[in-house]
């Protein structure tokens, strides 16, 4: 931290008052003092390289290659994943894992390759190692996907880690995405990008990075295969890509680039190879399987942020009813409660927030808490006293309470890499669940505070558990907000088994889908921020995210009526749809926007809801497939290049495709349709694909269109389910799946398949049974079958 970073942190908290931000000053200072005196100064260093090869010791799965001043270990895992380490990094231990290590691949060898090198052989890539260290992947046919140059690393000359350098290079066709949660995504262009989970101190937008959520996750789309490639390394970084070009006529090709740059950690990296349904399934075979929120989750939040009372939460949930506008949550933030203290209730606004909690439960709303991980460094605060006395807070390197300056003023912080103090945090949850709430919105969790806005609330230098390892904050900063969630989620199944634990985080890793969601944080209200949530959902979900979303309307700004009711149409179509209200905020509650966002917002909140059954069967199919939500257009043809360059449409799920309005006084728009046929859910108009067409978008709907042969799973009037079957083209056939919700226990229902053909000219659902195909139980409803061509 600079100066100009000084007086940045003041101007932040200048409404806060002078005692504040002279706190907030002292904050800053002291985190550069400690760093200073605790971390070594960057001095003389020696640069280094691998050599040549010296030998090589084959084991199972692969093997180790030595070199004359490094070494590699390759393995490649039972699931077809491939892992390679150099100078003794292994896979364990890692935050990212899932448990263990998979076990190795028996039938994998490592052997002679021509010009000294070696090379391992998978089923899925075969894997090249360079005399010299250059890590070469494979398509089994001999297609380079990948080739990593050798490393580089620069080692202080008196001893101790160094910093390292990766470069690589990518087929000339290929197209980057991932890196969690980009503004300027979800395709990411060429630039350099920080991979350090950051508070950017105001309301996002493209132009903003980092964000609260990064990973060194790469997801690389290209003609010959989709690979993944992920550096399991929580130290500060960054990634610079660069798109390669494809020679005209008798013009070499420019191969793509990336680079990466890490100041200390481990240089170890997976590979997954495959399409892309494929590669996800194996990143959530190794990083665990996303968490299933419970079925009130699936539809409509709403955020109350600010002051306020029991009574203006009555006022919300009864405005809500009132309008006929559906809603399953009420979120409450840090502020709303008691100013941020953890755990903490103003028992004047809040005196019987347990009945409060009942009531509403009984309207269909469930109450959801905020949780920062700042806690009040008072004697005398149950938390804080019960946290000295575990010795669960961060120290610095001499000992000291590390303080920060946060909602609840001067702050101290949980080390969530311990297991014991993630145990203590999880009990704490206790009260809030005693108080009737049903979930939890972890923020500020990166963690960051009013002083430390684009830099790190603790010292660099900071101690942290690291699981017993011991380290410090520069390799525990990332993966904060996901041992935080770690703590909650462990903690609620432990309190509430009978209960699947809602958990969102704004702040993770990789591996954070094992305990919950992700909320992108606020948003700037505008055209552009609409763009960016977009960019941001599914570039999570392709780095293994797939439950995510923000608010609706954005932040830090006036938002016109039509950008409000864009913003609600493309919301109701995310996973996580939350809209919000309150002072701090500056926006209104949806009745009081005006007649005529009020009538959209009703359309779009009942259509949420009638969708319900869908957004259940595509969890639960995340769940078991590790398949985003949200999918670009290119999911299921990554071939097609045309659709690689779309990124402002998505596939939600196998069925539908939504085609949102993202820019103003648009009352039509041209969608790119994948092959096959498609039909306007409207208008049941019939259009065919691959190709671009232009339809309505007038302010009332978007485009939704449904695939051909498509079986939605749908409310009915009554409330049960309904199979909403859009007829396949003539000659063909389609099917679906429904997968029900059997509670908010751990149970996961065997999915219902179904069937849809042509017999003649009668179309035929049918049931897959036991025994065979059998007549559906519930209620069908065909469509597309008086739709005629588009004009």
């Amino acid at each position: 931290m600079d100066g100009r970073d000084l007086v940045r942190s003041v101007k932040s908290v200048g409404s806060s008052g002078a005692a504040q931000r002279l706190r907030t000053v002292a904050a800053a200072w002291r985190r550069r003092r400690a760093d200073a005196g605790a971390l070594p100064a960057r001095g003389a260093e020696r640069a280094r390289v691998p050599g040549p090869v010296r030998e090589v010791e084959p084991g199972p799965g692969g093997g180790v290659v030595r070199f004359a001043r490094s070494e590699l270990r390759v393995l490649v895992t039972a699931g077809g994943a491939v892992f390679w380490g150099w100078d003794g990094a292994g896979p364990e231990p890692s935050y990212a894992l899932a448990g263990r290590c998979p076990e190795p691949d028996p039938r994998a060898v490592l052997e002679p390759d021509k010009d000294g090198g070696w090379r391992v052989v998978a089923e899925r890539m075969t894997v090249v190692v360079s005399r010299h260290g250059a890590v070469e992947v494979r398509t089994p046919g001999g297609v380079t996907l990948r080739r990593d140059l050798p490393p580089r690393w620069w080692e202080p000359v008196g001893g101790g880690a160094g910093r390292w350098m990766q470069r690589s290079e990518v087929a000339a066709d290929a197209r980057f995405f991932g890196l969690g949660g980009r503004a300027s995504g979800p395709r990411l262009r060429d630039g350099t990008y920080r991979l350090w989970n950051s508070d950017p101190g105001r309301p996002l937008g493209a132009g903003l990075d980092p964000l609260f959520l990064t990973m060194p996750t790469q997801l690389v789309v290209a003609d010959a295969a989709t690979h993944l490639v992920f550096h399991d390394c929580s130290w500060d970084g960054t990634v610079t890509l660069r798109e390669g070009g494809e020679g005209a006529g008798s013009g070499h090709d420019r191969p793509g680039a990336c680079e990466l740059r890490m100041d200390g950690g481990p240089l170890r990296c997976w590979v997954i190879v495959g399409t892309p349904a494929r590669v996800l399934l194996g990143w959530a075979a190794l990083t665990g399987a996303p968490a299933l929120p419970p079925a009130w989750a699936l539809g409509h939040q709403h955020a109350v942020r600010g002051a306020g009372s029991e009574q203006e939460v009555r006022r919300v949930v009864s405005g809500f009813q009132e309008h006929g506008l559906p809603l399953d949550a009420v979120h409450l933030d840090g502020g709303f409660l008691d100013g941020g203290r953890a755990f903490g209730v103003d028992l004047e606004r809040f005196p019987k927030l347990a009945v409060l909690a009942d009531e509403v439960r009984r309207d269909g709303v469930r109450l959801v808490s905020a949780v920062e991980p700042a806690v009040a460094a008072e004697p005398g605060d149950a938390v804080f006293d019960g946290g000295t006395a575990l010795e669960a807070f961060v120290r610095d390197s001499s000992g000291r309470l590390v303080r920060g300056v946060a909602r609840p003023g001067e702050s101290v912080f949980p080390d969530f890499t311990h297991a014991r103090v993630r145990a203590w945090w999880g009990g704490l949850y206790a009260e809030r669940l005693g108080q009737g709430f049903a979930g939890f919105w972890h923020t500020m969790d990166e963690p960051t505070t009013f002083a430390a806005f684009g830099e790190t609330t603790l010292p660099r230098s900071a101690a942290h558990s690291l699981e017993g390892r011991g380290g410090d904050h520069r390799e525990a900063h990332n993966v904060y907000g996901l041992c935080m969630a770690r703590a909650a989620w462990e903690g609620l199944r432990e309190l509430a088994p009978e209960e699947r634990p809602f958990v969102l985080s704004r702040s993770g890793w990789a591996g954070s889908q094992r305990y919950g969601g992700a909320w992108c944080g606020d948003v700037a209200a505008g055209w552009p921020g609409l763009r960016a949530v977009l960019s941001m959902v599914m570039g999570l979900g392709l780095s293994g995210i797939p439950y995510a979303g923000t608010d609706v309307g954005g932040a830090g700004g006036q938002v016109s009526p039509e950008l409000l009711v864009r913003w609600l149409q493309l919301g109701a179509y995310l996973p996580l749809f939350r809209t919000h209200a309150g002072a701090r905020v500056g926006r209104r509650e949806l009745w009081e926007s005006g007649d005529e966002v009020l009538e959209h917002a009703r359309v779009a909140l009942v259509e949420r809801r009638r969708l319900s059954p869908y957004f259940m069967t595509v969890a639960q199919l995340a769940r078991r497939t590790g398949a985003p939500w949200v999918r670009p257009l290119w999911w299921g043809a990554p071939e097609d290049r045309a659709l690689r360059e779309c990124e402002d449409a998505f596939l939600l799920g196998d069925c539908l495709l939504v085609a949102p309005v993202l820019e103003p006084g648009a009352d039509r728009r041209a969608v790119r349709l994948p092959r096959g046929r498609w039909y306007d859910t409207v208008t049941e108009r019939v259009y065919e694909g691959p190709g671009q067409v232009l339809v309505e978008a007038p302010l009332s709907r978007v485009p939704v269109f449904a695939r051909a042969g498509a079986v939605v799973p749908v409310r009915g009037d009554d409330g049960g389910v309904e199979l909403e079957v859009w007829a396949p083209a003539p000659g063909r056939s389609g099917g679906g799946l429904l997968v029900t919700d059997t509670g908010d226990g751990g149970d996961e229902p065997e999915p219902e398949r179904y069937a849809v053909r042509w017999t003649g000219r009668r179309l035929v659902v049918e049931r897959e049974g036991e025994g065979g195909f059998e007549e559906p139980a519930r209620p069908v409803r065909v469509r597309g079958l008086g739709g005629g061509p588009a004009q």
